[in-house]
Parts: structure tokens; C-alpha cells; sequence
């Protein structure tokens, strides 16, 4: 049987931390290797004021750094429960990098945390895991 991929989408919330214990559950279930990528994706600073006093390489630090930041817990826990993993921060759409990391990775499944906001709160507010569902080229599990 083929490998299993899973994308791991997380933002350093407390929904985040849901889903990757969710995902150290599920993995007791596959007896197939199973590729992990866990995922961070940094808004972009769109402000061209802001850009025009950064340098592209002090830019890429600080997603670089503040991606890092929001892995750390998840790392920790893929870490402690012995889970090999791949970590990607991207740059952009939230719901849009995901898709596109899925799609590059050639992904099974997506799994992302939610706050917990109803169907009806989230297609008002456009929530990324609401978009990733529209989106997505695979399954996408979200965790609550």
C-alpha cells in the first residue's frame, strides 16, 4: 500500500493543540507509513509603507521566526509521541496555502483545527477551515 500523507495545519492555538493530539490518536489506527507535514501559514505584510522600509531578507526572517513560534507546540507534542513529521511555514491565504501545500504534497487528507464556530457563524465570517473545505483536493478533517 502506498503512503499515507496527511497536512497538518496549525496556528498555534488551543484548537491547533485539539488537532494534533487528534492526529497522534488516529495514527495508532494506520499501520501504512504515514507522511505528517505540519503547516504554518504567516499573513503576508501588505502594507507597501511597511515593505518599502523592510529588506526582503529581514521579511523572510520574521515569517521565518513567527512560524516557527506558532510550530513550537506541535512540534513538541509530534515530538514527545515519537511522530515523524515535515515542517513547511508558508506565506499568504491562510486557506489558499493550505490547498496549495496539500496539492504539492500530493496529501490524503487535510487536518486543521476550528474555534468552534457553527456552520452559519463560519460561512458569514469566511473561515479558513470553511474555505479549505471548498477548496480542498482531498478530505479534510477538522477538529473541535
Amino acid at each position: 500500500m502506498d503512503t499515507l500523507s496527511f497536512l497538518l495545519a496549525v496556528d498555534g492555538s488551543e484548537a491547533s493543540g485539539r488537532t494534533v493530539e487528534h492526529v497522534i490518536q488516529l495514527l495508532r489506527w494506520y499501520k501504512p507509513p504515514v507522511d505528517i507535514h505540519l503547516l504554518n501559514v504567516q499573513l503576508p505584510i501588505l502594507s507597501g509603507n511597511v515593505k518599502s522600509f523592510i529588506r526582503r531578507d529581514q521579511l523572510e526572517e520574521y515569517y521565518r521566526d513567527e512560524g516557527h513560534a506558532a510550530l513550537k507546540a506541535a512540534r513538541e507534542r509530534l515530538d514527545h509521541a515519537a511522530v515523524e513529521y515535515v515542517p513547511h511555514i508558508g506565506i499568504g491565504a491562510p486557506a489558499q496555502v493550505i490547498v496549495e501545500y496539500a496539492k504539492k504534497f500530493h496529501c490524503h487528507q487535510i487536518c486543521i483545527g476550528t474555534r468552534g464556530l457553527g456552520s452559519v457563524a463560519g460561512l458569514l465570517l469566511g473561515s479558513v477551515a470553511n474555505k479549505v473545505i471548498h477548496l480542498a483536493p482531498c478530505p479534510v478533517l477538522l477538529v473541535r
